[in-house]
């Protein structure tokens, strides 16, 4: 079950008491305190893995605290310090305030770490308050409370490369022949329920992540369909791939396709739509008497943007796409943002992705 939202609350361990107690031995001709400190309470921390790829654990288990600190004892015994805690979650997860809607943690590489709640401080025992003109002192401190708060997780897939389109177009297919992704793939819209991630590999030394994301309709971003849970796993990707159907069966003018996704897109957030976007005619073996395909075509030459033409059941163009995706993927820097990659793309002498609309 692919769970991609969370809600969890987090609490730092209590730091021990500090300890009141005056040395009574044999041989020791003058006592004194003797109180120890209290131990530091443990801390939580998340750390992000690439072992992990849902928040799954999380809708069973959504408490989590650090150990308390020991309390101090006699002799000068320190309480031991609290053991901190570790929440392992998938990398490319983005922590959030619950309360005030801040994000805290954006967790977008393996082995990332942040202190989400501090361990409470231990107290002082009585030893530490001697002076020369108060001795015997009785008093001591208690250990402080550790650190609460309430988290919001959200899970953003981190790909290189993100299928875009209506539902039922070829994207599952489409991955299925790419990478050893085994979405589930029938002949009915919306088969495609949760995000699914494909490792393409050009050659041993070259290879990129792709993610499959649940069709999108009109109104996604209002929340029809399946679009609006999904349309933010798109958002780390560096480059989109947008098909579109040209199979002679469908009724949709694949124009009003390609605008409406767009419009999705912008709708959600206007970054994601100025992604860099390669258009993609699928199942052109259905083509039937091709009027949508040269639809499409003209289309693209319009828009002086090159159209692939594929099929997921032949095999056919699926090479050439691959070298293409990786193509752009290099003049793309891995680091930039969504609107430093449109820039990047436009300054090279091409379409700029934000001048679709």
């Amino acid at each position: 079950m692919f769970i991609d939202e969370a809600v969890i609350r987090v609490a730092g361990g209590n730091g021990g008491n500090g300890c009141v107690a005056f040395r009574r031995e044999k041989f020791v001709p003058r006592g004194g305190p003797s109180g120890g400190d209290g131990g530091n309470g443990g801390s939580v921390f998340i750390e992000s893995t690439e072992h992990l790829n849902t928040l799954l654990k999380f809708r069973y288990k959504r408490e989590f605290s650090a150990e308390r600190g020991r309390h101090g004892e006699g002799s000068g015994k320190h309480g031991r310090d609290g053991e901190d805690l570790i929440i392992a979650v998938p990398a490319g997860t983005v922590a959030y305030d619950d309360s005030s809607g801040e994000k805290v943690f954006d967790f977008d590489a393996p082995g990332e770490r942040f202190l989400a709640a501090e361990g409470g401080r231990g107290g002082r025992g009585n030893a530490r308050f001697a002076t020369s003109t108060h001795q015997a002192p009785r008093r001591a401190e208690p250990g402080r409370p550790g650190q609460q708060r309430v988290l919001r997780l959200q899970l953003k897939l981190l790909a290189d490369v993100g299928l875009v389109g209506f539902p039922n177009v070829g994207k599952s297919t489409l991955i299925s022949r790419l990478s050893a992704a085994r979405p589930r793939i029938a002949d009915y819209p919306f088969t495609t329920l949760e995000p699914h991630l494909g490792v393409v590999e050009i050659d041993p030394d070259r290879t990129f992540v792709m993610a499959d994301i649940p069709g999108l309709i009109e109104g996604a971003h209002e929340g029809k369909g399946l679009g609006i849970h999904f349309l933010k796993h798109v958002e780390r990707t560096r480059l989109l791939v947008h098909l579109i159907d040209v199979a002679g069966v469908s009724e949709r003018d694949p124009r009003e396709d390609y605008r409406v996704i767009l419009a999705e897109l912008e709708s959600f957030s206007p970054e994601v739509a100025a992604k860099p976007m390669l258009l993609v005619a699928s199942r052109v073996d259905a083509a039937g008497d091709g009027r949508r395909l040269d639809a499409l075509r003209g289309f693209a030459h319009e828009r002086n943007e090159p159209l692939y033409e594929i099929s997921g059941v032949t095999g056919q163009g699926l090479e050439d796409l691959k070298q293409a995706i990786w193509a752009r993927l290099e003049r793309i820097p891995r680091a930039a943002s969504p609107a430093d990659s449109a820039a990047a793309v436009s300054s090279e002498g091409e379409a700029a992705p934000a001048s679709r609309s």
